[in-house]
């Protein structure tokens, strides 16, 4: 497409599991806004309950909308936007950005360094693995367990090992138990015995549980086996999207560890971009490489397909990508 051409193409969500994609007018860049020509978009597993369907939801949904991982070039400048140049490559944390171009305030746009020129660039998941990260205080010699081996498990897997922990990985395809070893876990154990699994951990760890335990599965027995996994006074770190209802906790096991709790999940939009600065930094000087984990890329109109195929998790699945 033209620069500045008046139609772009969109995905629209038109119904649960239905999307189309629609020929919709160029966003013009607001008051201190950019427009950017997007690249691509990763496809986030938030996204799945509105792919799916839920009563609360109301559809079509807008050209564009859920994408939210977007990466690109500045494409024009609204008024009073100072801070970037026309041409310049950036990552978005926008909200439209299963589309051509999408827009966004410039205090919600990163700078990439030419390091990273030609590279797919999600910001906002590599944001939240570093912010998910730094909330672990992770240190050299501590045992971190990590449960559940999708794209930000194995990221976490990475960061953990670099920092000098003894990472054992936890997941239920041996596919992703591979990655997690060539992303540094010292440990591989299946998801699929809650007593083996304690058990194996105990006798890894001399009977103390780990010092760190990372739950990114999001869902109930994964943070239940997450607590039992956790050494006295030790920290369990929930970073799976427990979004499909309530969750039972073990306060008296909680409470007689003496654990810290946390929720490692952001709302503040600033926090989001400083952890997608970090990710900047650690990809371009080679402390976090995310290449690898990107294994499924569709482009827009396949957009369905990179849906189904997040929900469905086919045997070398973890993370998809739409490019354009």
């Amino acid at each position: 497409m033209r620069q500045n051409a008046p139609t772009m193409q969109a995905a629209v969500v038109e119904a649960p599991t239905y999307a189309r994609i629609e020929q919709v007018k160029v966003p013009e860049p607001r008051e201190g806004s950019v427009r950017v020509r997007l690249e691509g978009c990763g496809v986030c597993g938030s996204n799945l309950p509105t792919w799916e369907g839920r009563p609360w939801f109301k559809y079509p949904l807008c050209p564009g909308e859920l994408g939210h991982e977007g990466w690109g070039r500045i494409d024009d400048l609204g008024p009073n936007a100072t801070q970037f140049k026309i041409g310049e490559h950036v990552a978005v944390l926008s909200y439209r950005a299963y589309a051509e171009y999408d827009i966004a305030p410039e205090k919600d746009v990163i700078r990439l360094p030419a390091a990273l020129a030609g590279q797919p660039f999600p910001g906002e998941p590599l944001g939240c693995a570093m912010n998910v990260f730094a909330r672990s205080e992770i240190k050299p010699g501590q045992t971190v367990a990590v449960i559940g081996i999708g794209f930000l498990g194995a990221l976490l897997t990475s960061l953990a090992s670099r920092a000098g922990a003894h990472v054992i990985a936890i997941s239920r395809r041996p596919f992703a138990l591979a990655i997690a070893r060539d992303c540094g876990a010292a440990e591989t154990i299946p998801l699929e015995d809650h007593k083996y699994i304690v058990d194996r951990v105990r006798k890894i760890t001399a009977g103390k549980g780990c010092d760190r335990v990372i739950e990114a599965v999001g869902q109930q027995w994964p943070l239940d086996l997450a607590s039992e996994l956790t050494r006295e006074r030790g920290r369990l770190i929930i970073a799976g999207y427990h979004q499909d209802g309530p969750r039972k906790i073990n306060l008296q096991l909680w409470n007689w560890r003496g654990l810290d709790v946390i929720n490692a999940h952001e709302r503040d939009p600033a926090t989001y971009l400083a952890g997608m600065q970090a990710a900047v930094e650690a990809v371009a000087d080679g402390r976090l490489d995310p290449a690898p984990l990107y294994t499924h890329k569709f482009t827009l109109d396949q957009i369905a397909m990179a849906f189904n195929s997040m929900r469905d998790r086919p045997d070398g699945f973890l993370k998809a990508l739409i490019t354009l």
